[in-house]
């Protein structure tokens, strides 16, 4: 069993792929005889291998502190400065645009707007 490190707002991705859900560790795995080449990025730290089947693994991601749930999403990008992303600002514009986060919140926006 490979285990998975699949941020909440990929799951479906993953599932689709052929991913499973193991409730009792909750964590996503890779099935036994599964090819595991579309699951790359999502490959725990070493060969994705579970070393302890039943053991604690310590997954670390970034968590909102208020609410308990991973900040790391599909359109996810590590910014140069503390600054905030829903702001204009020079420095961090090139970054967000080329990521493609910049589109994405874009046409939230508008999704938000038609309502």
């Amino acid at each position: 069993m490979m285990i998975l490190k699949v941020p909440y707002a990929e799951k479906d991705e993953a599932k689709a792929l052929g991913a499973r859900w193991n409730a009792q560790r909750k964590a996503w795995y890779v099935p036994d005889g599964t090819a595991a080449s579309p699951f790359e990025r999502w490959l725990a730290p070493g060969d994705g291998r579970d070393p302890a089947p039943g053991a604690a693994r310590e997954i670390k991601e970034k968590v909102d502190s208020y609410v308990g749930k991973p900040t790391v999403g599909a359109h996810y990008v590590e910014l140069e400065h503390d600054c905030n992303p829903f702001t204009e600002c020079a420095q961090c514009r090139t970054t967000l645009v080329a990521s493609g986060w910049m589109a994405a919140h874009d046409a939230i926006k508008l999704m938000v707007a038609a309502l």
